[in-house]
C-alpha cells in the first residue's frame, strides 16, 4: 500500500469517527428536549408517557452506551492502524517470504488482526455480532492459508533442484533401458532411435547407441539378408559417431562389434579387412576406456580366432595385405582374464573361452573349473544359450 493511500485511509477513518460522535451528542440534546414537551401533557398521560419514556429511553441509552463503547475502541484502533500503516509493507514482505517469527508476531499484534474479535465482545447488535463472527472466522482463514503457504515454501526450499531432462537425454536412457533386456524388447530399441533420426543424427552419443541397437536387431533377425542389412546400417552408424567425436570410447568399440558382425556376410578379402578394423577399434576403445571388460572379452575372442587360423587363411592375409594378424592363445587367455579380473561372473561365454585356452594349452584341470564355472551360472540371454552348446561339446572331450 502507498504512504499516499495509507494517510487518505486514516483521515477517512478518523472523519467517520468524528461523525459517529456529533451524531450521538445531537441524539442526546434531542431526548432531553423531548422530556421537557411531555411536560406539558396532562398528568394522567404524562405519567404513562413518562414511563414510556423511560424505558425507551433506557434501552435507547444502553444501546448508545455499547456504540460509545465501540466508537472509543474504534478511535484506539484508528490510532494504532495510523503508526502501523508506514511500516505494513514491511510486515507483508516479511509474512510472504516466510519469516516465521517476527513476522507472526506482528500480524497477531495488527489492529486489522484484532478488530474482529473485539467488535464481537462489544455486542452492539445480533447483527454485528453476526458479521464480527464472519470476519473472525475469514481472517482465521487467511492467516491458515498463509501459514501453509510459507509452509509449502520451504518444504520447496529444502528440496534438491531439479534439473530438467532434454529430449536426447529421455531418448538415451529409453535406448539403454532397452537395449539392458533380455527379451524381444532389445530390438525396439532400433525404432525407438530411429523415429529420431533426423532430429539427432550429429550427435555421437545417439549415434554410437544406433549402432549398438543394430547390432541387437541383428542377433533376433532371422533372415539373413535382414542380418547383413543390419549389420551394415549398424557399421556406417559407428563410423558416423566416431568421425563425430574420435574420443567416444564406446564408438569404437561398437564399431568394432558391427565390423565383426559384418565379416560374416563378406568376401575373405573382406572380411580379413574387417578383422584388422575391429582389432584397431577395439584397442582405441580399450586406451580410451581401459576398465571395461567388453573390450576385453571380444579381443580375447579375436586373438582366439587368429590363434586358430590355418595356414592357408594366413597366406591369403599376407598376399592381400602384406603382413597377416598375429595373435596367440595366451594372448587370448590374458584377455579373457582381464575381462574376469574387472568383472567376475562377467559372462558365461568368457568361462567358455578359458576353458578353451586352457585346453589348447594342456592344463585341463584349468579348463575343467573354468567349465564347473560356466555351469554355475544360469541361462538368461541368447548368448548364454548358445555358450551352453558349447560348453556341453567342450567338457565332453575334457
Amino acid at each position: 500500500m502507498a504512504q499516499a493511500d495509507s494517510r487518505a485511509l486514516a483521515l477517512g477513518v478518523l472523519a467517520g469517527a468524528a461523525g459517529i460522535s456529533l451524531a450521538i451528542v445531537c441524539f442526546r440534546k434531542i431526548g432531553a428536549g423531548g422530556g421537557r414537551v411531555l411536560h406539558l401533557s396532562s398528568n394522567a398521560d404524562h405519567t404513562a408517557g413518562r414511563l414510556g419514556l423511560q424505558t425507551g429511553q433506557a434501552e435507547v441509552l444502553d444501546r448508545l452506551g455499547a456504540l460509545i463503547h465501540c466508537v472509543s475502541e474504534l478511535k484506539e484502533e484508528v490510532k494504532a492502524l495510523k503508526d502501523a500503516l508506514p511500516h505494513l509493507q514491511d510486515n507483508v514482505r516479511d509474512q510472504l517470504r516466510g519469516r516465521s517469527g517476527d513476522s507472526i508476531s506482528a500480524r497477531k499484534a495488527s489492529p486489522l488482526h484484532r478488530t474482529p474479535t473485539r467488535r464481537k465482545k462489544a455486542g452492539v447488535s445480533s447483527r454485528s455480532e453476526g458479521q464480527s463472527s464472519e470476519e473472525a472466522e475469514s481472517e482465521g482463514g487467511y492467516i491458515t492459508a498463509l501459514t501453509d503457504s510459507e509452509e509449502e515454501e520451504s518444504d520447496d526450499e529444502r528440496k534438491p533442484p531439479q534439473e530438467p531432462v532434454d529430449e536426447l537425454t529421455a531418448l538415451l536412457q529409453k535406448a539403454d533401458r532397452l537395449h539392458s533386456y533380455n527379451g524381444a524388447e532389445k530390438a525396439e530399441g532400433l525404432n525407438s532411435l530411429l523415429e529420431r533420426k533426423a532430429e539427432f543424427d550429429q550427435k555421437c552419443q545417439y549415434l554410437w547407441r544406433l549402432s549398438r541397437a543394430y547390432a541387437d536387431a541383428h542377433d533376433f533377425a532371422v533372415d539373413l539378408a535382414e542380418k547383413k542389412s543390419c549389420a551394415e546400417n549398424g557399421k556406417k552408424a559407428g563410423e558416423e559417431a566416431i568421425s563425430i567425436n574420435p574420443q567416444c570410447a564406446e564408438g569404437h568399440q561398437w564399431y568394432a562389434i558391427l565390423c565383426g558382425l559384418l565379416s560374416d556376410y563378406e568376401s575373405i578379402q573382406n572380411k580379413i579387412k574387417n578383422g584388422y578394423l575391429f582389432k584397431d577399434h577395439l584397442d582405441k576403445a580399450i586406451e580410451l576406456k581401459p576398465e571395461d571388460p567388453l573390450s576385453y572379452y571380444l579381443l580375447g575372442r579375436w586373438c582366439y580366432a587368429v590363434s586358430q587360423c590355418t595356414w592357408i587363411e594366413r597366406k591369403i592375409a599376407a598376399t592381400l595385405f602384406g603382413e597377416p594378424p598375429s595373435a596367440t592363445v595366451q594372448d587370448a587367455l590374458q584377455n579373457f582374464l582381464k575381462a574376469e579380473e574387472i568383472c567376475p561372473k562377467y559372462s558365461k561365454y568368457n568361462y567358455v573361452f578359458l576353458a578353451k585356452c586352457y585346453k589348447d594349452l594342456g592344463q585341463r584341470s584349468q579348463a575343467r573349473q573354468m567349465c564347473d564355472a560356466a555351469y554355475a551360472m544360469s541361462n538368461e540371454t541368447k548368448e548364454d544359450e548358445e555358450a551352453q552348446k558349447e560348453l556341453d561339446t567342450l567338457f565332453a572331450s575334457l
